[in-house]
């Protein structure tokens, strides 16, 4: 992932273009950015007074957390599931998840969903 533009850049810019009186495409050309980062930049002055970068990245929290993961582990172990039938249950429930998030869960967890048993191969399998 990159890295944000330096504040020291960024304060330059916007001051080229509200005090020198250049425009933002002759502001970019001048530092060597790209037009619509300059207009990206002098946007955020105009609506928040600020030229700082927005967050990126960050921790975003698991929904299945909780009354959830407890609710979801319950279920898991009382009988037979399948991931799309745990999605629809939990949707049932108002719980807003992907087939991905409940296979990660179910993978972190340890819990297996095999679909059948385990039976040798036939005779002609081995030969």
């Amino acid at each position: 992932m990159g890295k944000p533009y330096s504040m020291d850049l960024r304060e330059r810019v916007v001051e080229a273009v509200a005090v020198e009186g250049l425009s933002r495409r002759q502001a970019a050309a001048r530092f060597g950015i790209g037009e619509a980062t300059a207009i990206n930049w002098l946007k955020r002055v105009q609506t928040t007074g600020n030229v700082a970068p927005g967050q990126m990245g960050g921790h975003k929290p698991r929904t299945l957390s909780g009354s959830h993961r407890d609710w979801l582990l319950a279920r898991c172990r009382e009988r037979d599931f399948t991931l799309r039938g745990l999605v629809a249950e939990l949707a049932e429930r108002g719980v807003k998840v992907d087939y991905r998030s409940v296979w990660e869960f179910v993978h972190a967890e340890g819990l297996t969903h095999k679909k059948r048993r385990w039976s040798p191969a036939s005779k002609r399998a081995r030969m």
